[in-house]
């Protein structure tokens, strides 16, 4: 009988470990299993914005495995109105609530500050099957008011393919974005003179027939102003130009650039071959141009001042600024190729000294394709100048050059068939007339008088009244 206990007590035991066993491999399973998974969804939103009630606010709900349900609930510190509540339809892992103030709410509507609670439960069988839960307060600042933006200063005319300047006043306790939008051009301003102050140089590219420019600024809670910027219109006629492609052309110039690059140098017909250099390469080569000639300090300047461009003494014009240029092999008609010129040809004596007319810094000097030797200069405000089919370069990537400095000589390397310098300005990466900033008196009526004028209203002398001079 003792022997008979003593097994089932044996066997009784076995079971047990059995059964303790399978218990703990099952909670090791469970623990594991992506259905208990204990990650906790995640609530993407600041913990503090600014709101001016019409725009929803957008708040991402995001969880590895699947999202379940949320709660959304605002607060004006006394009385509080559910915003969303719900459960989330299929297991997203990703879900965004659109926040709309409520048309009709207990909620006191002088309130500038409110708290948004949001709480979001994810799809596990953790916490016994009720998930993994999240939540967040947000605080927010009512804000109704539009940036304000005053008009300064600014040239009187701007023409097509031209430059002009504005100085405005721009101010709003939680400013986000200050800009001015010309056509489809975003220009940087600078500070200028005193906080809240503003100077920028606009460009109108030479292939838009009309201008238009604006300031706009706007604030972190979505308020936005724009200003438009008064400026008459004038339109130059540009050249069009049809040139001659001869095989000598192609084999010698077009065929020499194309062998500097692998991606051109495998093209053995004539005509892809130009077209491909005169337009494909060139395209990348002003890309880079553009990239570089578009930054704009951050820092704040007290002035700002040229003197004419005249980078080639006794520089004779050898092609304008702005040329249509078609390129055709055989018959005028037979059209293989197309560009426009964005510089301003000047030639004088072989190898002759190219000089730089005002202060910078140069932030690229070496090869560029079809532009050749090419340094290019930062004179601040976003003005750049531009040398190019220089024979030797004088200047490295980072120098900073005095006003009247030889920094290259004239040369016929990239596309060039004679030697000459290829003298470009660019405002903030669009292309410029040359011929304005050749030009003292255009200088002093569009620019220098502008500053000035705004000047005399930005710091004014006591018991003197500004006046307009341009």
């Amino acid at each position: 009988m003792a022997r008979r206990i003593k097994r089932k007590s044996k066997a009784g035991l076995f079971f047990f470990l059995l059964l303790l066993i399978g218990a703990g491999i099952g909670g090791i399973y469970l623990y594991n299993s992506p259905e208990f998974e204990r990650v906790k969804p995640t609530i993407e939103a600041p913990k503090h914005l600014y709101w001016n009630k019409k725009a929803p606010i957008k708040i991402t709900l995001r969880d590895n495995t699947g999202l379940r349900s949320y709660e959304v609930i605002l607060s004006d510190g006394k009385k509080a109105v559910i915003l969303g509540r719900g459960a989330i339809n299929g297991t997203p892992k990703t879900y965004t609530i659109n926040v709309k103030y409520p048309k009709k709410s207990m909620l006191d509507p002088k309130v500038k500050h409110y708290t948004l609670r949001v709480k979001v439960t994810d799809k596990s069988m953790w916490n016994m099957l009720e998930g993994n839960t999240a939540s967040k307060t947000i605080d927010i600042t009512v804000d109704y008011t539009r940036p304000n933006v005053n008009i300064i200063a600014n040239s009187r005319m701007i023409n097509q393919g031209g430059s002009a300047l504005v100085v405005f006043q721009a101010s709003d306790d939680n400013m986000d974005k200050l800009y001015i939008k010309a056509n489809s051009n975003t220009f940087k301003p600078e500070p200028y003179k005193k906080k809240g102050y503003y100077a920028s140089l606009i460009a109108w590219p030479f292939t838009d027939d009309t201008f238009e420019a604006k300031i706009i600024a706007t604030d972190m809670a979505g308020n936005r102003r724009e200003t438009h910027i008064p400026l008459y219109h004038h339109n130059p006629r540009y050249k069009i130009s049809k040139i001659r492609a001869t095989d000598k052309f192609i084999d010698g110039k077009i065929t020499d650039l194309a062998a500097s690059d692998p991606e051109y140098d495998a093209i053995h017909d004539r005509l892809k071959k130009l077209k491909a250099i005169n337009e494909t390469m060139r395209l990348k080569n002003e890309a880079l141009i553009h990239k570089l000639s578009k930054h704009v300090s951050d820092e704040m300047i007290d002035s700002w001042k040229m003197k004419k461009f005249y980078p080639l003494k006794n520089g004779k014009k050898v092609a304008s600024f702005g040329d249509h240029r078609y390129y055709y092999y055989g018959s005028k008609d037979n059209i293989v190729s197309e560009s426009y010129h964005v510089g301003y040809d000047l030639a004088s004596t072989k190898m002759a000294n190219v000089i730089a007319s005002n202060p910078g810094k140069v932030v690229f000097a070496g090869e560029n394709g079809i532009y050749g030797n090419m340094p290019l200069i930062d004179h601040g405000l976003g003005l750049y100048t531009l040398y190019g089919h220089c024979s030797q370069l004088l200047v490295k990537e980072g120098d900073e050059v005095r006003a009247g400095q030889v920094i290259a000589k004239t040369g016929m390397t990239g596309l060039a068939l004679g030697d000459h310098l290829h003298f470009g300005i660019l405002v903030q990466g669009i292309e410029v007339r040359p011929i304005e900033w050749f030009d003292k008196k255009w200088i002093k009526k569009f620019i220098d008088n502008v500053f000035d004028e705004a000047d005399a209203i930005i710091e004014p002398t006591p018991g003197k009244f500004p006046k307009k001079k341009h």
